[in-house]
């Protein structure tokens, strides 16, 4: 009986003990040269300072309810993304100038694709067809198909600079483009027409369980400071560990953008798998393309900025193969929403692009 008690006190304790554990370890580890087991230690506790970030972020998205909490949980996870981008840029030197380019757009494939492709596929397993609101779902996809061509595309073929990447111009007119775009997109979402992003059937006003209290909402906002604090540190202490595993499979240097995305999208995709297979397939479309929105509409301002600091060029335009990629993503994604109605079938055909994206990524 003692023993279940203490496993439930500890069950109910992680989410305030790990984000102070990854303080600790970021205080041992800080400036020192990392041993193997170190390594995999600062890892574990990388991971869990992510996932407490994001489960914190979804405590106090429950207070303030949806869709608030789909955009609080894609700004969390974006401010980690930023983080690490710029991190490992300033660690990195002249070899990571295309990394913002290579996480942005992984995040794109990994969100548009995988969270939305295994949302829809354990979705519809257990309810066969997936209802949602095509007005909202449409809405995102249009504003993430904008950002994108904006911030990756056009790069590729301005001429202004030599190679894919903007001039200062150019860069500052895109930072300021998708910074209007997304908080346009979210006075949207909030505020004008807030209904569109709500799953079908559910009100404004309908909750499935009790919103946390003012105090444990306003705890969560600590811990999820604390939280971004140690990711950040973190990702300094374990980016040498990070480029070098990635040089040592063989894998090519862009890899490292996707390490990257993986690692800030895994708690979210749980996310938004829980949602689908309550059948609130809109939460799970809220979370995919609304952390697709922000890793563009918020990534690439941060970069620009912190571009006046790092040396070296900031190469944002994407080679023939990664825009095939994503040209094909964005036609699927349109006919995957624009019914309001999808099937495991639909669900498949975005895994089969995230797998391709993935093998292209190590094999280009």
């Amino acid at each position: 009986m003692c023993e279940c008690v203490g496993m439930r006190a500890l069950i109910r304790s992680w989410p305030l003990a790990v984000p102070l554990f990854a303080l600790a370890v970021l205080a041992l580890t800080w400036g020192i040269e990392l041993p193997v087991v170190l390594v995999i230690l600062v890892a574990l506790a990388l991971a869990g300072a992510v996932s407490t970030a994001v489960h914190h972020a979804e405590v106090v998205a429950h207070r303030i309810g949806e869709p608030f909490g789909s955009l609080v949980l894609a700004v969390a996870v974006t401010v980690i993304e930023v983080a690490l981008i710029v991190t490992l840029m300033v660690s990195g030197g002249p070899e990571t100038a295309s990394l913002a380019r290579d996480t942005v757009f992984a995040a794109v494939m990994i969100t548009c694709n995988g969270i939305v492709g295994i949302a829809l596929l354990v979705g519809a397993t257990r309810h066969r067809v997936m209802v949602f609101n095509a007005e909202g779902a449409g809405a995102a996809l249009a504003t993430v198909v904008t950002l994108a061509t904006l911030s990756m595309v056009l790069p590729t073929f301005t001429t202004t600079t030599p190679g894919p990447q903007f001039s200062s111009g150019q860069l500052i007119f895109a930072a300021l483009a998708s910074l209007a775009l997304y908080v346009l997109f979210v006075f949207t979402q909030t505020k004008e027409h807030r209904d569109f992003f709500l799953p079908v059937g559910v009100s404004a006003e309908d909750d499935h369980a009790p919103p946390p209290t003012v105090r444990a909402a306003w705890i969560s906002l600590g811990m999820l400071l604390v939280s971004l604090v140690a990711v950040v540190g973190l990702a300094k202490v374990e980016s040498p560990a990070i480029e070098a595993g990635v040089a040592a499979a063989g894998f090519p240097q862009s890899f490292v953008g996707v390490v990257i995305a993986l690692l800030v999208l895994l708690p979210e995709t749980f996310a938004a798998v829980r949602a689908a297979a309550r059948d609130r397939m809109q939460t799970s479309l809220n979370l995919g393309f609304g952390s697709a929105m922000a890793s563009i509409g918020l990534t690439i301002p941060a970069i620009a900025v912190a571009s006046i600091w790092l040396d070296g060029p900031l190469l944002l335009g994407l080679g023939a193969t990664q825009m095939v990629l994503l040209a094909l993503t964005f036609v699927v994604a349109i006919l995957t929403v624009v019914p309001g109605r999808a099937t495991r079938l639909q669900g498949g055909v975005h895994l089969a692009l995230l797998a391709a994206f993935l093998f292209l990524a190590i094999s280009p």
